[in-house]
């Protein structure tokens, strides 16, 4: 079995990416399983953030690796929290810190039109010169208070255009059809395919 880092610690991250690869005969394994250290995100936007995190574990681990950049993109809010999503409560904050600080930022009369963004980075290696690059969104709205159990992050305040419940309560197989991080890895897969990293 053919083996990846993925270059995050986030748990939900993992599983999806898990999930979707298992069936081509990759393993998916955790970049803390190598002890690499989080790399500090320098980057201005999505796409140099997720190359920093891809040639960071790739360099440590010796293996190919896979790096997202995700966030949320508020209209009202000029694009924020971006890609400060995972630290807009401080620090160290918790999802719910995140999301709790976003419902606050939010006025009443404020459109509330939001997407998810995502950028997916593979590279065969450290010093790969041309890293496979995938971007997709996400349309949907903020609601006004948290719902549902699934998912992490910000999905209990988005509201997918798609539907009238939160993305936190949609199935995981309903939400890897419909999601940023759902379809960056349908083109994803479609490069490596086209490239022969997968059968």
């Amino acid at each position: 079995m053919n083996q990846i880092v993925l270059a995050s610690g986030n748990k939900g991250k993992l599983k999806e990416f898990a999930e979707i690869l298992a069936e081509f005969g990759i393993e998916v394994l955790p970049q803390s399983q190598f002890n690499v250290q989080e790399v500090p995100e320098t980057g201005t936007t999505f796409v140099e953030n997720a190359i920093i995190k891809a040639r960071h574990a790739a360099q440590v681990t010796g293996l190919a690796a896979i790096a997202d950049d995700s966030g949320l993109e508020v209209d009202a809010l000029e694009g924020a929290p971006g890609i400060y999503s995972a630290r807009y409560g401080g620090e160290g904050a918790s999802d719910s810190d995140n999301y709790t600080k976003l419902l606050g930022a939010l006025k009443d009369g404020d459109k509330r039109s939001a997407r998810f963004q995502c950028i997916l980075v593979y590279m065969r290696h450290a010093k790969d010169p041309t890293p496979i690059i995938c971007q997709a969104s996400w349309e949907g709205s903020i609601g006004f208070e948290p719902r549902g159990d699934n998912g992490h992050g910000y999905d209990p305040v988005f509201i997918p255009a798609e539907h009238n419940c939160s993305a936190a309560e949609l199935s995981s197989d309903e939400k890897n059809a419909l999601s940023h991080r759902g379809k960056a890895m349908q083109l994803l897969l479609s490069e490596l395919k086209a490239k022969g990293v997968l059968g």
